[in-house]
């Protein structure tokens, strides 16, 4: 194969990463004719389609998916290049690029992360938040360097990677005033009958709870199921249910939703892990961001 068209590669960055040719043109400054024909001319060189064209509509293919990934470290690079040689010093950060899996709350999330921020040689940080499924694949092809979440890699599969625990929890269960002081009582069999916010069925903490309600025969009538943890504590401060959130998170959930607390209990855990490709961890940022979570214990 003749070498890549590192131009024909760019337009085609461009266009994916503003969303349409007519984004792009106005951004480069060129005429929609102009990037059309230069991605025409790259999709008949490599012998692919990089869009599914719908109309008006540019969506990109799967193969088109995976050469993206390539071009946003290949144009990221290249700033970085650039800046070295605008200065004529070596870059002083590195790229730090984490996935976060879309059941871990926002307030967590950071609380584990923001250490790698905090690091004597600067990083540049970029979180990427999707399904599990999802982010392994792009570990397993190097688009990450690390997975945070609240599943470990299950056992037997096809991505060599390593779980590394960070934290674990108990949960707390809340609730606005009004309904709060109806379910402290007699906590936790209060909860049948009332109406109750449930996490979606992509959380493993939905499961735990499911179990934990079964055991204690306490059957709550669940008024909505949410994937956004942050959208159904919004809606447990209206008093519309009470929810469950891990304990870890209690003083901000608390603070942030102006909630009050019904009760708790250990027998719901709540793990939390961050998966790399290395067992021995080389990354420095992966390397403070593990130690600073098991060197104590994470208040939020």
């Amino acid at each position: 194969m003749t070498p890549l068209n590192y131009n024909h590669l760019y337009y085609f960055y461009a266009v994916a990463t503003d969303g349409s040719i007519t984004k792009a043109s106005t951004r480069l400054h060129l005429k929609p004719q102009t990037i059309s024909g230069q991605i025409s001319s790259f999709e008949a060189h490599i012998g692919v389609e990089l869009f599914d064209r719908r109309g008006k509509t540019l969506h990109l293919s799967e193969i088109g998916r995976l050469i993206y990934g390539y071009a946003e470290e290949i144009f990221q690079l290249g700033d970085e290049l650039k800046a070295v040689l605008k200065t004529q010093e070596p870059a002083r950060w590195q790229t730090f690029t984490i996935g976060v899996t879309d059941a871990i709350p926002k307030a967590l999330a950071y609380k584990l992360i923001s250490p790698a921020l905090n690091m004597a040689e600067p990083v540049r940080l970029i979180c990427n938040e999707g399904d599990q499924d999802s982010l392994l694949a792009d570990l397993a092809v190097n688009r990450l360097d690390l997975v945070l979440t609240d599943q470990p890699l299950p056992a037997g599969g096809h991505i060599k990677a390593y779980n590394h625990g960070l934290a674990e929890s108990g949960f707390t269960f809340f609730a606005a005033a009004k309904l709060a002081s109806v379910c402290k009582e007699s906590f936790p069999k209060s909860l049948s009958g009332q109406p109750f916010l449930l996490q979606g069925k992509k959380s493993a903490a939905r499961q735990r709870l499911s179990s934990w309600f079964e055991k204690y025969d306490i059957v709550p009538r669940i008024i909505a199921e949410f994937d956004d943890s942050a959208l159904m504590k919004s809606f447990g401060q209206e008093g519309y249910g009470a929810f469950a959130a891990p304990t870890l998170m209690e003083k901000m959930i608390v603070s942030q939703f102006n909630v009050e607390i019904i009760g708790r209990t250990e027998e719901i855990k709540e793990h939390y892990y961050a998966i790399s490709p290395d067992r021995r961890l080389k990354h420095p940022a992966i390397v403070e961001i593990v130690n600073a979570a098991t060197a104590a214990t994470i208040e939020t």
